[in-house]
């Protein structure tokens, strides 16, 4: 029943989205299993959390996509039925191992899975939506104040990130910019470097460059806790007076 997780089809418009918790029988578990959709770019990241535990990233393009950490499984590959059902097939080196149908709700408020294999009989579980439809571009997005207590630099910076609406941000603070997820170049004010690329490596993770001269100057990771209320910056970089700098900045979200 886990591979019930590929099931979701991507993407930002999908109605299957979101955060969901199981109501089924297995819902007496503690901690409830839970599980989290979120649309990045072209794919899915799903995770799974409870009695088991599953993390992946899913294509969108209908081929197999290997799948580690499950003994049953290694593939799964995802087809899209309509707007409100999705089918996949667990896979184990290349061989069907089991079929998976999920089915949302009218309302879009319950997701009711199906899981079909050999020698088994049908297993149906529902799932509840337990928080709305997180869409990538804005895992960095809101108001952050550096924690001093965690840091040797103390600079007491102040962040505001907030999101364009068209899978980007707004970003302001000792510099200011506006850019989009998509690894092109996009123009910085009132900073030392030229311009800023960013990209997206998962619904937590957001990669920074930025170049001056046309060469890259600085690198930065921004990583935000699973809870959303922390976010570490790891920043590798070259002053222009050919001084390197390696820092990792925390902040908290306000």
């Amino acid at each position: 029943m886990l591979s019930l997780l590929a099931a979701i089809q991507p993407g930002a418009l999908d109605p299957r989205v979101g955060s969901w918790k199981l109501i089924s029988a297995q819902s007496t578990l503690d901690p409830p299993n839970k599980l989290s959709v979120t649309a990045v770019r072209h794919e899915v990241h799903v995770v799974m959390s409870g009695d088991t535990h599953l993390d992946f990233t899913a294509k969108s393009d209908g081929h197999d996509t290997p799948v580690s950490g499950n003994p049953a499984f290694n593939q799964v590959e995802l087809h899209k039925i309509d707007k409100r059902q999705a089918e996949v097939k667990e896979m184990k080196d290349g061989a069907v191992v089991g079929t998976i149908r999920d089915k949302l709700s009218n309302d879009g408020k319950e997701l009711t899975i199906t899981t079909a294999s050999k020698s088994h009989a049908d297993q149906v579980s529902v799932w509840t939506r337990s928080g709305g439809a997180k869409v990538a571009g804005d895992p960095i997005a809101g108001e952050w104040t550096q924690d001093l207590t965690k840091t040797r630099l103390r600079q007491g910076m102040m962040l505001k990130i907030e999101s364009d609406g068209n899978n980007g941000v707004r970003f302001s603070g000792d510099f200011s910019y506006t850019a989009r997820f998509d690894g092109k170049q996009y123009d910085l004010q009132n900073s030392r470097n030229d311009t800023v690329t960013l990209q997206l490596v998962d619904p937590h993770t957001v990669d920074s460059i930025y170049l001056r001269d046309n060469q890259v100057a600085q690198k930065d990771r921004w990583v935000v806790s699973a809870d959303g209320h922390q976010m570490t910056l790891t920043t590798t970089g070259t002053f222009e007076s050919g001084q390197h700098i390696s820092e990792k900045l925390v902040f908290q979200k306000q």
